[in-house]
């Protein structure tokens, strides 16, 4: 099979796949695939109607997607290599695996992958008590500071960059090499932000840029953001990027996908103080060939 790295050129042929499907997870999203490609060394295919993604090592497979004859391109993987394993499965994706592979497969809940969706409405409001701790550091933002939204646009983008490199200097000795990788990735994706799609916003208080958050379309009724930025010493910052976006995407998407905790206890505690509609259940299947 003739993988190769994503390019901007596969946009559209992938796309037109992942929109077929109806895809639940954030790896089905190109700008994110794309984003990522060079850090996690993602090579990208697409087969008779399939998109197939491998990562790191040729055994590591995000489960394909698309309208054509999954069957046959996951019995070509299986036969190109050995330990095979597929990540991102829904429990949708799992139940068709099995029926094209009956026993064939072992399955492990990935906890650290799970991920939260939230109703567009609930993070753009924080109506009711339990939003109550969000609303006070919003309140408090609102009252100390002369701020403003912005979305994201070719004229105020060089700010992100700017943030971003700033974001990286104050944070870097804390997890320097997932920090570096993330600047890496979100640098890179800066460079072809509005030819793969995105959306985001940028937070001011008054000219200077303090937060940042985009990401993408995931299917018809979701966003996915793939990226939130702030400076932590600015209190509720955090939480107004968060809102802000939330309102800008407010009559587009019912849903917003806020991708996963990736294990961080910190960053589990703070999604779930968001009270998610769903926790979506997530897989790795591993061929017992």
């Amino acid at each position: 099979m003739d993988f190769h790295s994503p390019e901007l050129s596969d946009k559209s042929a992938v796309m037109k796949i992942f929109d077929s499907e109806n895809a639940e997870c954030c790896e089905y999203c190109f700008g994110n695939i794309f984003m990522w490609s060079d850090i996690y060394k993602n090579e990208i295919i697409t087969d008779n109607g399939v998109f197939v993604s491998k990562t790191l090592t040729d055994s590591f497979y995000l489960y394909p997607k698309g309208p054509g004859d999954k069957k046959s391109v996951i019995e070509k993987i299986i036969s190109d290599g050995k330990n095979i394993t597929f990540y991102g499965l829904t429990g949708k994706d799992k139940d068709e695996l099995c029926g094209y592979f009956p026993d064939k497969f072992e399955f492990f809940q990935d906890r650290d992958s799970f991920e939260y969706i939230y109703k567009t409405e609930d993070l753009a409001n924080l109506r009711g008590k339990k939003y109550h701790s969000k609303k006070n550091h919003i309140s408090f933002f609102e009252k100390t500071f002369d701020w403003h939204f912005e979305e994201i646009t070719p004229e105020n983008i060089d700010r992100c960059i700017i943030l971003n490199n700033q974001w990286e200097r104050l944070n870097e000795k804390k997890e320097p090499d997932d920090i570096e990788r993330e600047h890496r990735a979100i640098d890179k994706v800066f460079g072809s932000f509005f030819e793969l799609g995105l959306f985001g916003g940028i937070l001011f208080i008054e000219d200077e840029a303090v937060a940042f958050a985009f990401g993408e379309q995931l299917n018809g009724n979701t966003f996915c953001t793939h990226v939130e930025k702030a400076y932590a010493n600015i209190r509720g910052a955090y939480q107004m990027i968060n809102r802000e976006l939330a309102k800008a995407l407010l009559g587009k998407y019912e849903f917003i996908n806020r991708e996963d905790d990736a294990g961080s206890e910190g960053l589990r505690s703070a999604k779930l103080s968001y009270h998610p509609v769903k926790l979506l259940t997530k897989y790795n299947a591993v061929f017992k060939g």
